[in-house]
């Protein structure tokens, strides 16, 4: 009873590899007629909840309906196969180009399927011989080997960053020097804008000078011009004056 009972519990589980596949379980060639009987009425009448009952509907079935489930068997497993040829045929209408021994080449290898799986596709991927063709354009050079330096170049080396060290300090003070003397000259022609604006001004300020001092003389020189003119104007009255008081007496 026992192995009745697990003949008919493992081929459930390949149910679905069963139809997804479209292929033939290769358990059935294998089984015997009653086991095959056993799995035709497990596939059509669904187990119960527990192990219990489902055991105990195997071994009901398995000694009362034994006969005809092997005829159900056969004609069941016929009708499947039709269907299977019948999706075979559609699949084929799909894709009617058929690679299954697809060979691909390259220039330096040859690609070819192994077996092909619903998982997956393998292939085996073979090498092509180098031709001595490729060996020379393919071939690698080895770096060039270091030679030993002496004594005499490692000192024209030394003397020859001593002399760039040298011109780049030469370089540097003679960029300061003209850098300074730039500076100094501008300080200088500062300094003699300045000068030239303060003797300009002094000399402004000393010809303004000068006119307002010739101005003041002028004016003075006319005052007292006009004092003398009064009082020769004052004499001339006083002698006339004078004059006229003589011829009076």
């Amino acid at each position: 009873m026992s192995s009745e009972v697990k003949c008919c519990r493992w081929p459930i589980c390949c149910c679905a590899d069963w139809i997804i596949t479209s292929q033939p379980l290769p358990f059935l060639a294998s089984l015997r007629a009653p086991h095959c009987a056993l799995l035709t009425q497990c596939l059509k009448h669904p187990p119960l909840s527990t192990p219990l009952a489902q055991t105990s509907t195997i071994v009901e079935i398995n000694t009362h309906s034994r006969r005809d489930t092997m005829a159900k068997t056969a004609i069941a497993y016929k009708e499947k196969m039709k269907e299977l040829s019948m999706l075979s045929l559609i699949c084929s209408c799909f894709s009617p180009q058929t690679r299954n021994n697809l060979v691909c080449e390259f220039e330096d290898m040859e690609v070819k399927p192994i077996n092909k799986r619903a998982s997956g596709q393998a292939f085996e991927v073979i090498l092509k011989p180098p031709s001595p063709v490729s060996d020379v354009a393919h071939s690698i050079t080895s770096p060039p080997k270091k030679r030993d330096m002496s004594l005499e170049d490692i000192q024209k080396k030394l003397e020859a960053a001593e002399n760039r060290r040298r011109s780049q300090e030469a370089h540097v003070l003679k960029v300061l020097a003209e850098k300074r003397e730039h500076e100094r000259d501008v300080l200088l022609k500062a300094m003699e804008e300045n000068s030239n604006f303060s003797k300009m001004a002094e000399e402004k300020l000393i010809l303004k000078m000068e006119q307002n001092k010739e101005n003041r003389e002028a004016q003075l020189a006319a005052i007292m011009e006009r004092l003398h003119e009064k009082e020769r104007h004052a004499a001339i009255v006083r002698r006339n004056k004078e004059l006229r008081e003589e011829l009076i007496a």
